[in-house]
């Protein structure tokens, strides 16, 4: 019969695609592994404090409603040219029919959220973020 010939093995890293844990080196006195605390701020704390909360509840109060009445818009405005095409067709002044106005609107809703959510979080988000910021030991980031 034929031979298979089967790879020969190499390393572990190769078999199992898995970097093997080392340990971080001896401790103090050859005792056991010495692990540092980790650089920087704790962010799941961060995450779990109730200043990050309420900062989250405040965005999402304001980002959800929104994002659903702008969507509820842009549905209304396509099924409309899906479906009302007499709606849509009828002129409104001169060669601009409700299409047109409403395909404008678009465009005219999109800024005016935009400007709505910037005057937002600068009065409400950004000095909560400022305070989380310096109690994490945070610098503030420059040109923001």
């Amino acid at each position: 019969m034929y031979d298979v010939a089967r790879p020969t093995p190499g390393n572990a890293l190769e078999e199992t695609s898995r970097i093997p844990v080392l340990p971080a080196g001896p401790g103090p006195a050859g005792g056991p592994p010495h692990r540092s605390a980790p650089a920087g701020p704790d962010y799941t704390a961060i995450q779990a404090s109730p200043e990050f909360v309420s900062l989250r509840r405040r965005f999402r109060g304001f980002v959800f409603p929104l994002s659903f009445a702008f969507f509820a818009w842009y549905m209304t405005y396509v099924l409309l040219a899906a479906y009302a095409h007499d709606f849509m067709s009828r002129k409104v002044f001169g060669e601009v029919n409700v299409a047109i106005l409403l395909g404008l609107g678009q465009f005219v809703s999109t800024a005016l959220i935009t400007w709505l959510y910037l005057r937002y979080a600068r009065r409400r988000l950004d000095p909560r973020v400022a305070e989380l910021r310096a109690r994490a030991g945070l610098a503030e980031e420059k040109g923001r």
